[in-house]
């Protein structure tokens, strides 16, 4: 749990700390994406349907059925499984839905191969993004990150600087407010060494993911509720 809590406490830095990383980068179009966080930041959205693209991963919302494919000026993405989970979990005074869950196939537009390029340097790869929405019930300010760390079956473990969407749905919760949004990791990343060509073929099957939140914390950064866990199987 120190290390849920050390995660947290510099996971309500990450959109600053997001904006630095994508403004070094030209052509990524950080820009956008900073301007993205913070829209989403300060935006209150009931449902997905109420959801905006993002700046930089392809608009997948119209991928229902394995195999089905959309393309944009991001990127061109192919749906590989799908689970509507529709489940709501409470840590305290904060609630969090997970909505659905997919793993997805993506080729970058040339346009947007620099922004990845700081999670990998394959040109395609798989990710596994998850909808979610947090709402604070309660009348208090509280801090908050839905994902601070997750892994699959396969073995891989991320945390929540890796994710791809960055939209800012880590930090403060304003007193009965509800944020919506995506977050998404890479998996099963190509190594890039000559030597582990056939291995990097071989792509481990995702079949579960395990998420732990990070805990909560009122506006003065006391600890009022603890992480919780929650694997969801595709």
């Amino acid at each position: 749990m120190k290390r849920i809590l050390s995660i947290f406490i510099f996971a309500i830095i990450l959109a600053g700390c997001s904006a630095n990383v994508s403004s070094e980068k030209p052509n990524t179009g950080g820009e956008q994406a900073v301007k993205a966080t913070k829209q989403n930041t300060s935006s209150q959205k009931d449902s997905s349907d109420e959801y905006q693209p993002n700046s930089q991963v392809t608009d997948d919302r119209s991928l229902l059925k394995v195999g089905q494919t959309f393309s944009d000026d991001k990127g061109k993405a192919v749906l590989k499984n799908i689970k509507q989970v529709n489940q709501t979990y409470k840590m305290g005074d904060v609630e969090l839905t997970v909505k659905e869950m997919k793993l997805i196939h993506l080729r970058p537009d040339y346009s947007m191969i620099d922004y990845f390029h700081v999670l990998t340097h394959a040109e395609e790869f798989d990710f596994v993004k998850v909808f979610v929405e947090i709402k604070n019930t309660s009348s208090k300010k509280v801090n908050v990150a839905p994902i601070a760390l997750m892994k699959t079956n396969t073995g891989e473990t991320f945390d929540w600087n890796k994710d791809i969407y960055l939209e800012g749905l880590n930090g403060e919760l304003e007193d009965r407010a509800e944020k919506s949004g995506n977050l998404g990791f890479i998996v099963n990343a190509p190594s890039g060494h000559a030597h582990d060509k056939d291995a990097d073929k071989k792509k481990a099957e995702i079949k579960w993911i395990e998420i732990t939140t990070s805990d909560v914390f009122d506006h003065n950064h006391k600890k009022i509720s603890d992480a919780q866990k929650i694997k969801i199987k595709f």
